[in-house]
């Protein structure tokens, strides 16, 4: 049988919707029940859409009342006047950038054609219908989750599977005969792509503006993944046994201890210099081959300068 799983989100609706009914109904408003449907078309996965959406609903209920009392008292309170209504107020809505609010402001706009009397009374209900309503909403999903520690748990991922490509990297080009494995890269694309909806919540629920803190170490890793997986097609052509591709290999070793131990070492670009520098006083290839596999080196040695970079 399977499991019935209740997720925050929905057990922060459900809450909601009985807290803005029941408020509602202490309060002796006509038509309680909505504020109940507004909290819920209101509850969002983060602070800033929460707000976003309540911004824009609450505009919505407020010019759809009024519209619909217009339509209504210049058409009257009949069906076909609905028509009219939706044909004028939907592009407007979508005109003030207000169309995520069509939905909730409909339900204010059935209570106009339902009390059938514009009054100052009745605009007062509708009005603390929204704000209740909206109001439970936003003070439900002030609480969110805390997922620093998921994300932390994200870049201690992306550390162990660079340094565990590195290493697979360094041994394929240090011993020839054997494959070079590139399961680390495909669970590298895995954690960011879940990385990168976490730092996007994260950001949404620091609603004074973006958290510096995440954002810019996965973007550089991401660049640094992008060089990796420029570099694996042209580190696989590499057959031919020579002292070049030790000396890649063992560069890759040191760059993978280095960020075990304390992160990236400044003097890794210095050495990687040394090496390119050691390349260019090197006689002409021999063969064919062999001048296809320098190639491919001087193309690897170019990645890694551009991963060195995005440190």
């Amino acid at each position: 049988m399977p499991t019935l799983k209740i997720g925050l989100r929905t057990l922060k609706t459900a809450v909601g919707v009985s807290l803005s009914v029941m408020v509602s109904q202490l309060l002796q408003l006509q038509y309680f029940s909505s504020s109940g449907i507004l909290t819920l078309l209101c509850i969002q996965k983060s602070r800033r859409k929460s707000i976003q959406a309540a911004v824009s609903r609450f505009f919505a209920c407020i010019i759809g009342m009024f519209f619909a009392t217009g339509v209504f008292f210049i058409f009257g309170y009949f069906p076909y006047s609905f028509l009219i209504l939706m044909l004028l107020f939907i592009p407007l809505c979508v005109r003030l950038r207000i169309q995520e609010g069509i939905a909730s402001s409909s339900v204010i706009v059935m209570h106009v054609y339902m009390h059938k009397e514009a009054s100052l009374a009745f605009f007062a209900n509708e009005f603390l219908v929204i704000l209740v309503g909206l109001g439970t909403s936003l003070i439900i999903n002030a609480y969110m989750p805390n997922i620093e520690r998921q994300l932390n748990r994200c870049k201690e991922e992306v550390e162990l599977l660079f340094q565990a490509q590195l290493q697979e990297i360094a041994a394929y080009l240090k011993d020839g005969n054997r494959p070079c494995d590139v399961k680390a890269m495909q669970r590298l694309s895995d954690v960011f792509k879940r990385a990168k909806s976490l730092v996007l919540l994260y950001n949404e629920n620091h609603i004074l503006g973006k958290d510096e803190l995440y954002s810019p170490y996965f973007e550089k890793r991401e660049q640094q993944y992008e060089a990796l997986a420029r570099m694996m097609p042209y580190v696989s052509r590499i057959t031919v046994q020579m002292e070049q591709r030790e000396r890649i290999g063992e560069f890759l070793l040191t760059l993978s201890n280095s960020l075990l131990q304390s992160g990236w070492s400044p003097g890794l670009h210095e050495d990687l210099c040394k090496i390119r520098q050691y390349h260019k006083l090197l006689p002409m290839p021999e063969s064919r081959k062999e001048f296809e596999d320098r190639a491919s080196l001087f193309v690897v040695a170019n990645e890694l300068e551009l991963f060195l970079k995005a440190i």
